[in-house]
């Protein structure tokens, strides 16, 4: 039997990856996403990316989109409360969904809240990633046809003039050895425009990096007119 399942969509490529992997499982059907969206800048919550993007993302995937509202200085109680206030709209417009997948691939203690907040919450965590080789996914992301621009990085972790380029070969080969592939150590973020989940590109142009909390280097993306 097969079991409807959101997806906590961040509006990168481990989202996109994680869509892939559970469209090929045919114990659950992906039914809608989940994203967690910065009320203050309008844009989703770490990645720096616009809500316009992001609703053309789940427009081009054919799914509807339930966004959970934070403010820039949300306690782990509001999270809640806004995840929660996402959940009960999702399950109002689509009934009872019991699932709800993550794109994480292998930090413990982001798992661990996961799972913790699943339970506080009412709902079955699921990762179809989980400890898959991270070379090997960013490899087998390109390879599928999916396409990203990196919209955020880490300065402490990468050099700032990483952010604003697309997430490719060359991306990948100048890479500093200690930085994941993937970015799963929170080194960079993305936002995935393309790939097989996706009926059409969601055309995209670069606009100003910005640095924020002084650590944090944003390219702002924009719908192509």
């Amino acid at each position: 039997m097969t079991s409807p399942i959101l997806l906590a969509w961040s509006s990168g490529k481990d989202s996109a990856l994680a869509l892939e992997a559970l469209q090929a499982q045919p114990e659950f059907e992906v039914v809608g996403l989940l994203t967690a969206v910065s009320a203050d800048y309008d844009r989703v919550s770490m990645h720096g990316v616009r809500r316009a993007i992001l609703e053309a993302q789940a427009s081009q995937l054919g799914l509807p989109l339930f966004q959970a509202p934070l403010s820039a200085h949300s306690s782990n109680e509001d999270y809640d409360a806004a995840w929660a206030a996402a959940l009960q709209m999702a399950r109002r417009a689509l009934g009872s969904v019991q699932h709800i997948a993550y794109g994480d691939l292998f930090l413990e203690d982001v798992r661990q809240y996961r799972e913790a907040q699943a339970v506080r919450l009412g709902y079955v965590p699921v990762f179809p990633l989980w400890r898959c080789d991270t070379a090997d996914l960013a490899r087998h992301f390109l390879a599928t046809g999916h396409e990203a621009w990196v919209t955020c990085v880490d300065t402490s972790q990468l050099p700032a003039q990483f952010a604003g380029r697309r997430f490719d070969e060359q991306f990948l080969q100048d890479l500093p050895s200690a930085v994941d592939p993937c970015g799963e150590r929170g080194e960079f973020h993305t936002c995935v425009v393309a790939g097989p989940c996706f009926r059409q590109r969601v055309e995209v142009v670069r606009g100003e990096c910005v640095r924020r909390d002084g650590r944090f280097e944003y390219c702002d993306l924009l719908l192509a007119v």
